[in-house]
């Protein structure tokens, strides 16, 4: 049996006497595209942010690619392929985009043992990515200049420059109209078809539903449901979590 890509055994996190996250359990396959839903509060940032290092658990561990990745910070993990999109774009505004592009590369690609992009190499790559999220004809554009789908295209390029194997994509089509969800649920799938896992954090179902071939649901710091999308959003308890019982 092949070792899943992401492990994610009894993980538990508290703030205070507020409990956060509370043994959950989670396996992610490579090549997966897992949808991760959930009500306000339900926890589904604080194990985003445990899974990639910017909280640390108190309980529980997590195992990306075979290594335990416990207590290693967020940029360790980044190198080692884990790589998140932020549902608030943050571009270096002073830079052109295609700068916004070079930064991931150099302080991720090239800081991996027996990596080292030169220069014109750094360009292809750079034109490559933006050539993917159709962003090349504005390379040389501030980010302010993009429009709202554009800057969270952008905010993808940025977290692929990584080289991840696993991308967590955080609610990247908030706020966005009906064509550009769609735009943005294709190309997340056009990515997994080169090879990345891909976990979507999102509240628009009909985007979830048409990328998610799993559907992982959390609820006050506990996951309830996690299964095909069909059969999730027809659980008792699901509905009961968004609809009230």
């Amino acid at each position: 049996m092949t070792a899943p890509l992401l492990h994610v055994d009894q993980l538990s996190k508290r703030f205070g006497g507020f409990v956060a996250l509370d043994t959950v359990e989670l396996t992610v396959a490579a090549g997966e595209r897992v949808g991760l839903i959930g009500p306000n509060g339900s926890g589904k940032s604080t194990l985003v942010n445990c899974i990639c290092g910017t909280l640390q658990n108190e309980a529980g561990s997590v195992t990306f690619a075979g290594e335990k990745i416990d207590g290693m910070i967020a940029h360790e993990r980044t190198r080692r392929g884990l790589a998140r999109s932020f549902q608030l774009p943050r571009p270096f505004m002073s830079m052109t985009v295609a700068d916004n592009i070079r930064v991931p590369l150099l302080y991720t690609v090239n800081a991996r043992p027996g990596r080292h992009l030169s220069h014109a190499e750094l360009d292809d790559r750079c034109m490559e990515l933006l050539k993917l999220v159709m962003l090349d004809g504005k390379a040389a554009k501030n980010p302010r200049d993009l429009t709202q789908v554009e800057m969270r295209k952008l905010e993808l390029a940025r977290a692929m420059a990584a080289e991840p194997k696993l991308l967590i994509a955080d609610e990247s089509m908030a706020g966005l109209s009906h064509s550009e969800v769609e735009d943005i649920v294709a190309l997340l799938i056009r990515l997994n078809e080169r090879g990345i896992t891909i976990i979507m954090i999102e509240h628009i179902m009909r985007a979830v539903m048409s990328f998610s071939q799993r559907l992982v649901v959390l609820v006050s710091g506990k996951k309830i449901a996690d299964g095909k999308p069909d059969d999730v959003i027809k659980d008792r308890e699901v509905i009961g979590a968004y609809l009230g019982t």
